[in-house]
């Protein structure tokens, strides 16, 4: 083996879950999927991988349901992300959330799970009102920076990445990544933890057919907006897309 991990529980929002990168039958792959293909096919063992994560998810029922039950399945290596749509929201507190995140982290170590803790890209320079959101995520990152390295934890700080910051990277909703993107996450993470990076056989990033301004916002800003106003999420009545670890075949 290349690394000391049989399994990989990942627990988060839509970034774990791997909104952005569709298959053609309709489910999302995403850099979590990436990341258990290429411990998978680092090791001479059998790898399992579970991926608990549910798009529109705040942090409180990520570090609360989430993380529970990932901790039942007592694996060797957790993944964490989680913090990004609080930051959306009007009454984010930085250091409030910053805290339960690593409350979270330290919760996982305790119970001898190693943590790969990463933040997501960053996206705001291609949003509307993208100035106030680089500004929180800039300060929710130097939160989370200021308590690392941290004994168990593998950080990976995906939001100072700035070549993820290209527009190439982002599906046409600007907020997701694409699946070049989630590839560029997945590479980050296996680097950090020197494991080899597969080749994922990925075409380029997306194409320029990206609706124009009003068409932006009819098809993404509003509905986001209106979800807010009733108090919905995306994720609602969904279940994860893998709450089992399973073998990672390829």
């Amino acid at each position: 083996m290349t690394h000391p991990f049989s399994s990989l529980v990942s627990i988060g929002d839509s970034f774990t879950e791997g909104v952005g990168d569709e298959l053609p039958d309709g489910r999302v792959r995403g850099w979590a999927d990436l990341v258990a293909l290429g411990l998978a096919q680092a090791s001479t063992e059998p790898f399992g991988y579970a991926n608990l994560a549910i798009r529109g998810r705040l942090l409180e029922p990520i570090v609360t349901e989430q993380l529970d039950a990932a901790i039942a399945l007592a694996p060797s290596l957790i993944s964490i992300n989680g913090g990004g749509n609080d930051m959306l929201r009007p009454q984010f507190t930085i250091a409030a959330v910053a805290e339960r995140l690593l409350a979270a982290v330290d919760r996982a170590r305790e119970a001898g799970i190693h943590v790969l803790l990463l933040s997501g890209g960053n996206p705001s320079r291609h949003l509307p009102l993208g100035r106030g959101i680089e500004r929180r995520g800039n300060e929710y990152a130097d939160a989370v920076l200021a308590h690392m390295p941290r004994e168990g934890v593998t950080f990976v700080d995906n939001w100072r990445d700035e070549e993820l910051t290209r527009l190439e990277y982002w599906s046409v909703d600007k907020l997701h990544l694409n699946p070049v993107g989630h590839a560029r996450v997945a590479s980050n993470v296996l680097g950090a933890l020197g494991v080899p990076v597969p080749e994922f056989g990925l075409d380029g990033g997306t194409p320029d057919q990206r609706p124009g301004t009003a068409a932006y916002w009819r098809e993404y800003v509003l509905p986001w907006i209106g979800r807010r106003l009733r108090g919905t999420s995306s994720g609602d009545s969904r279940e994860p897309k893998s709450a089992t670890l399973q073998p990672v075949t390829f």
